[in-house]
């Protein structure tokens, strides 16, 4: 048999296929836990966005790109009064949703957040609801909104479970564009073929490095970057809606294809079909505006804090502290020396550790430079080292568990140690659901109440609150009630 004629184009990879049906086929019919969970996923994302409003550092990104700019029947940025075409209305959501890495999260082979996708979803589901109005047809419900969200989440969440950009210095935010595409590609009504399309479109991108997240160069880029990858998903949709063409070996393709040029000739792993688990084991941030990894680290250390408030003693009294910790918050976010901005301080176990225990709380205020020149900090921080628990690491990567467990052992300058405190599963992980989402409703209605008279947040809580009606509501009807 004759080998296949590298110059003839090929049938698209079977990766990009999958994606596409999974998209087109709809979801499975035992889907009602997904789509409770995404109900709740879409209030604490949008309340996350709200509380981002109060940073000046945000909110000098939103907005038009050329100032004074109007789109008629364009899609509305929830807690502002801009109307932006569908690709900058993304960017604006989507910005506003990462600023505080206080939205949802993704551990696997890949770390992320899901919830990124929003901004594309609402924003083009937004814009055809308001377009579709004007022309007398029937608008996107907020069903159409949950379910691309349960979408977004499965493709980015299956991918990221066995491949791990982070190993060869790419950035998650790869995987919001791919599944921002595919799942904005449904709802503009793009067919089988433009839809492949524009998923290898997406998968020829060049794709932004890890930079900006790491030492010495960590920065406020990391708050905007999803923005960016989601708005860019929207752009490729449309692109390809126009008919333009796609390139069906984007991955596999001998030297060119993104395998050769940016995975080490490695092809995609996975270890589950798309369904609906992603969105079903999310993992939602309630406690604390720190990156995940952090999250149980930061209840032991607020567990620590009233200990010592109990015993009368401080953090001046302590010798030593050691967090028994998994691979991945050691790769990430265990860092010493200066800090040199909010960016690079919510990623940093140390600091986000001595915080509770010196104050016995952590907000996204916290990270700031006002809070953060205190030098009681960094003197705790000096005192605070990490080391790898291998069961933690095991228990991190297995799909029953995924546990994200931390624990903290504090030896006092009197030679006393006091009882190691662990936490396993942080208050947001599906195990505690039923803690969980009374805090996170409780989450939202603090943000609501940071942009809205009360009269306002009351009539977004009558709707969010209500699971039928929110899901037959129109949803520029639900946009619209976050105007100001």
């Amino acid at each position: 048999m004759s080998a296949p004629n590298p110059h003839v184009r090929p049938q698209p990879d079977q990766v990009l296929v999958d994606i596409v049906d999974y998209v087109l086929n709809g979801l499975p019919g035992d889907s009602a836990t997904a789509l409770t969970t995404a109900r709740y996923c879409l209030l604490d994302t949008l309340g996350c966005g709200l509380e981002a409003l109060s940073y000046p550092a945000c909110t000098k990104l939103l907005g038009p790109i050329v100032p004074g700019t109007i789109v008629p029947h364009g899609a509305k940025v929830p807690g502002t009064a801009f109307q932006l075409d569908p690709v900058q209305a993304a960017f604006n959501i989507g910005a506003m949703i990462r600023w505080l890495d206080f939205n949802d999260t993704w551990l696997a082979a890949e770390w992320g957040h899901p919830s990124d996708n929003l901004g594309g979803i609402l924003a083009t589901a937004d814009w055809l609801s308001r377009t579709a109005v004007a022309a007398g047809k029937p608008p996107l419900t907020m069903q159409h909104v949950l379910e691309g969200m349960v979408k977004a989440h499965e493709i980015q969440g299956c991918i990221a479970l066995e491949n791990a950009f982070n190993q060869v210095g790419l950035d998650h935010v790869l995987l919001v564009k791919l599944a921002s595409t595919a799942v904005v590609g449904q709802l503009l009504g793009l067919t089988r073929d433009e839809l492949i399309n524009a998923v290898s479109l997406a998968m020829v991108d060049g794709q932004a490095l890890r930079t900006y997240r790491h030492a010495p160069n960590t920065g406020s880029r990391k708050s905007w970057a999803a923005g960016d990858a989601t708005a860019r998903g929207v752009h490729l949709a449309l692109i390809a809606k126009t008919g333009e063409m796609g390139y069906p070996s984007a991955l596999t393709a001998k030297t060119w294809g993104f395998y050769d040029v940016s995975f080490k000739g490695r092809p995609f792993a996975f270890q589950r079909p798309y369904g609906t688990y992603v969105m079903e084991n999310v993992l939602f941030k309630i406690a604390f505006p720190a990156e995940f990894h952090a999250q149980t680290a930061a209840e032991a250390a607020m567990t620590l804090h009233a200990l010592l408030v109990q015993r009368g003693k401080s953090a001046e009294d302590i010798a030593r502290i050691t967090i028994r910790t998994h691979q991945a918050a050691i790769r990430i976010i265990d860092k010493t020396g200066p800090l040199a901005n909010p960016a690079d301080r919510d990623h940093c176990i140390q600091y986000m550790v001595a915080v509770p225990i010196l104050f016995g709380r952590l907000t996204a205020a916290d990270y700031e430079d006002d809070v953060a020149r205190d030098p009681r900090i960094d003197a705790l921080r000096a005192k605070i080292v990490c080391v790898e628990d291998p069961q933690f690491t095991r228990d991190y990567h297995d799909p029953d568990k995924r546990s994200i467990a931390n624990a903290l052992t504090v030896e006092l300058n009197d030679g006393t140690t006091l009882d190691e405190i662990v936490v396993e599963y942080p208050i947001g992980h599906k195990r505690r659901r039923e803690a969980g989402i009374p805090l996170l409703i409780e989450k939202f209605r603090t943000n609501l109440a940071r942009r809205f008279a009360a009269k306002q947040q009351q009539a977004i809580l009558d709707v969010s609150l209500d699971a039928a009606r929110l899901e037959a509501m129109p949803v520029h009807e639900y946009v619209d009630l976050y105007v100001t």
